[in-house]
Formats: C-alpha cells, sequence, structure tokens
C-alpha cells in the first residue's frame, strides 16, 4: 500500500517496517484502494514483546474464519524497546494480512490508532488491544454488527455477557465513578454507549472522514462518537481479561486524562453550537 509523500515521514521509518507513519492532522480520508479490503484492524503497541505473537495469531484466526471476510491487521507501534515491533513483523511472514508501522516521533494509543486508520483501506475501522485482555472471539459478534449497518460497534463489559473479571472493589468504583462522571459532562455523547473507556471498537469509515479528530491519552471510543456521524450502535458483551504476560499500563494518570478529555470535548461542542448560532443569526 502507498501512502502519499506529503503524509509521510522520511527520516523515521525503520527499513524493515512495511508502512510509512502518516504525518500532520489528525484526519481519516478515504483509501485510494477503498472497497478492496472489508476491515482494517489496529493494533496499537508498546512493549508487548511477550504478547504480540499470540494476539496476531489469534486476532487472525477469528477472522479468517468469518466468511467472505476480506481483512487487515495494522500494528502501530510506539518504538517499543524490548522487540515488539521486530516480533511483529516477523509474525507478518506467517500472517500475510500483518503489516507494522513503527513511530520514533510520537507517543500514545489514541494517536497511534489514527495513524493506523490514515494508512488503512478498510471501509471498517476497528482497534483491540495487544494484550490479550480484549478477547479476539468478540471480533466476530463486532462484524456482524457492522455488516447490519451499524456505524459504530463496540466491545462492553456493562452490557449483557460483558463483566470486568476479578477487578477488585476500588477498580470498580473508579471505572463505574468514570462513566458517571463522563454523563455529567457529556450527557448526549456518553448515554449513547455503555463502556465510554472501552478500546476495543469498530467503526465505519465514512462516519468519521474527513473529520478533525484531537486524540488524548489512552480512550479513543469518546472521541469518535463526540465528533464523528455516529448513527446506529451495536454492543457486544465481553469479559475483560487481566493480562498474563507483560506490565500493566493502567495508571490514575488515564483517569485524569479522560477527565481532561471530557472537559475539552465539552467546551469545543459548546464553541461549535455557538458558532453555528451566531451564524444562523
Amino acid at each position: 500500500m502507498v501512502v502519499s509523500r506529503e503524509r509521510t515521514e522520511d527520516m523515521s521509518v525503520i527499513a524493515t517496517s512495511s508502512l510509512s507513519t502518516p504525518v500532520g492532522p489528525f484526519v481519516v480520508d478515504g483509501a485510494e484502494d477503498i472497497g478492496t479490503v472489508e476491515l482494517s484492524l489496529i493494533l496499537p503497541t508498546y512493549k508487548e514483546a511477550q504478547n504480540i505473537g499470540r494476539t496476531i495469531e489469534s486476532a487472525c484466526d477469528v477472522l479468517r474464519a468469518i466468511p467472505g471476510l476480506v481483512f487487515e491487521i495494522i500494528v502501530v507501534d510506539d518504538n517499543s524497546p524490548d522487540g515488539t515491533a521486530e516480533l511483529a513483523i516477523e509474525a507478518s511472514g506467517r500472517f500475510p494480512e500483518v503489516q507494522v508501522m513503527c513511530r520514533k516521533s510520537e507517543s500514545g494509543l489514541a494517536t497511534a490508532v489514527i495513524r493506523g486508520w490514515q494508512a488503512a483501506r478498510g471501509s471498517i475501522l476497528a482497534v483491540m488491544d495487544a494484550d490479550m485482555q480484549h478477547p479476539p472471539e468478540t471480533l466476530e459478534q463486532l462484524v456482524s454488527f457492522m455488516r447490519s449497518g451499524c456505524d459504530l460497534s463496540v466491545a462492553s463489559r456493562h452490557v449483557k455477557g460483558g463483566g470486568v473479571g476479578d477487578w477488585n472493589i476500588f477498580r470498580r468504583i473508579v471505572s463505574r465513578g468514570a462513566q458517571v462522571i463522563g454523563l455529567m459532562i457529556l450527557p448526549e455523547v456518553l448515554s449513547r454507549i455503555s463502556d465510554p473507556m472501552s478500546g476495543f471498537f469498530m467503526v465505519r469509515r465514512e462516519s468519521i472522514q474527513g473529520v478533525i479528530l484531537n486524540p488524548m491519552g489512552y480512550k479513543i471510543l469518546i472521541e469518535v462518537v463526540a465528533r464523528g456521524r455516529i448513527g446506529s450502535i451495536g454492543e457486544a458483551g465481553y469479559i475483560f481479561c487481566e493480562r498474563t504476560e507483560g506490565a500493566s499500563k493502567a495508571t490514575r494518570a488515564i483517569y485524569f486524562q479522560y477527565l481532561k478529555h471530557l472537559l475539552r470535548l465539552r467546551f469545543d461542542l459548546l464553541r461549535n453550537w455557538f458558532s453555528r448560532s451566531v451564524e444562523a443569526k
């Protein structure tokens, strides 16, 4: 796949990576060869050497079993020092659906997802963690929702069939508290999804095409719902699995970034509403 020269970095692409990193605004455009691939799944990674091989294999097994599905998997690695990108490139030799992008001048999960989407060819854009905490089996139901006409399908811990496994009471309270705060700040957005902090979902390309995204931290779903042209939404329950390999990246800072992101979205939506009101007069 070719990414236009003006949207790529010249100096920060490792020679063995199969994809150059797009640059510039975080805007997803239409792919030149749209239609040849139905689903593009992004796996954002940082220090996931112990999990990336299993994640790729499991995801490919599930997606290959879906009738008629043409898909690609793009691993977007933030220059992991543990060799995650090299292992992903090695896996691409066994799984031709896999391509790898290694970023050196940017970092952060949310921006990694969008850079992956910018390089993707699919009419459906997706993201899943690469640490085996998101069960790949859920991909089948998410694809089913998209094929039935949904603009967005979300893997949720808070609907029938979902859960948080062995989380302690404190972590459960913090997660639910984040949801309640979100409903207070952005009720018109957060009321549409049961799990706003989910990092496992699919969105139709045309629903976010041309939209300027302004992601922050680790969570991008609320950005997509708030700024995208999202009609119908499907939610698939899943059990959040505790990682068995590697170190967790869940910190208190994630929740502070989430709150800051909510406030920024609230301000942006109010500003846009005010601008439209002034123009209407």
